[in-house]
């Protein structure tokens, strides 16, 4: 029986159902201490083996773009942020004061990987530079998030908080020291890595669920959802689509504008519009372990399963955009020796001609 296409993908399905068993049975006590210690392994073993598993020779291979890139990294750190804010008093009063704050983290946070990867090859868009480009936001996300977040999100938030500087140190102890040591034991346990892609994936999708499952544990204990009215939730998938929706025209118009190829617009549109959910929830446990974690994520789960099934759409698009144009150009040389071939048609009338002239 095929899937229905309405339906969501299965990693959407079992968020769901992990925020609904968080929301009727949160952990508490010393089970609450468990799972966040459980949390913390997962998400180390997550980044050791994103940093084994990363080809250095795949990220070189694009990484002579510059401009693709620059424009990539604008449009994440940069364009992202000012977006978030400036729309700050047209879209606020649709949600609370603790989802916007999630709505400025999610803006600060680095692209995704291999989404962002799979939808530009599906696209048949410039695959090795969104390799390059893709890798290099998460690296660099580690970095640049934490300021971000210091800048702008604490800022609005009013409340002081955590150094970014002190962040940064977080970020690099709890993720960035399990990577380098993953890209340290590349040599070792590179192939293991690659022949076993499905254990990354459970590691990946399982660290996701645990740090959801904590999150919204510690925020049902502490009331969210008698804090977030009904409406609010509305606006929340309201304020993302309009988010999303100005980033894909920037993206894609800014590549058309600066004379990009078509290869190189995809893969400006599908790294330089999406926000990481493998990264930021990890990062958001870091940064905000003493805030409103529940609140702050919820809207990054609902902008990723939004950007997936958007640039879903918009692949098949431009795939289609790109089978459509190979086909009018083998109608065109086809054509184009078509009309050749009438020429000696006319050359033998004329040789008949010269023949009967002799």
């Amino acid at each position: 029986m095929a899937r229905p296409r309405f339906l969501p993908d299965n990693f959407t399905l079992m968020l769901v159902a992990t925020v609904a068993l968080a929301s009727f049975l949160p952990a508490h006590g010393e089970g609450e201490v468990a799972f966040n210690l459980l949390t913390n392994v997962a998400i180390a073993a997550l980044f050791f083996l994103h940093g084994a598993k990363l080809s250095r020779e795949a990220v070189l291979a694009g990484a002579t773009h510059w401009r693709l890139h620059l424009l990539v990294f604008a449009s994440t750190f940069v364009i992202f942020p000012i977006i978030g804010v400036a729309l700050k008093p047209a879209l606020s009063w649709m949600v609370t004061p603790e989802l916007y704050l999630g709505i400025l983290f999610l803006c600060t946070l680095p692209a995704t990987v291999q989404s962002a990867i799979a939808f530009t090859s599906m696209a048949r868009g410039n695959v090795p530079a969104a390799v390059c480009s893709a890798s290099a936001s998460s690296l660099f996300g580690i970095f640049i998030t934490p300021v971000l977040v210091g800048l702008i999100v604490v800022h609005h938030d009013g409340s002081g908080g955590a150094s970014p500087f002190d962040s940064i140190g977080n970020i690099m102890l709890q993720l960035l020291v399990p990577f380098i040591a993953g890209q340290l034991s590349r040599k070792a346990i590179g192939k293991w890595v690659e022949r076993n892609r499905g254990l990354l994936k459970v590691v990946d999708q399982g660290s996701i669920l645990l740090v959801v499952y904590t999150a919204f544990s510690e925020a049902v204990n502490t009331g969210l959802w008698h804090q977030i009215p009904p409406l609010a939730l509305l606006g929340l998938l309201g304020c993302c689509a309009v988010i999303l929706a100005v980033m894909l025209a920037i993206t894609t118009y800014s590549a058309r504008w600066l004379g990009f190829s078509h290869e190189d617009e995809i893969t400006i549109v599908f790294c330089g519009s999406k926000k990481s959910l493998a990264s930021g929830i990890p990062m958001a446990k870091v940064l905000f372990a003493t805030g409103p974690l529940g609140a702050i994520v919820l809207p990054l789960m609902l902008f990723h399963q939004m950007q997936l099934m958007v640039c879903a759409v918009l692949a098949q698009r431009y795939a289609s955009r790109q089978r459509a144009a190979q086909a009018a150009g083998s109608a065109k040389a086809g054509a184009g020796k078509a009309v050749p071939g009438a020429k000696p048609g006319k050359s033998d009338g004329s040789s008949a001609n010269a023949g009967a002239g002799r």
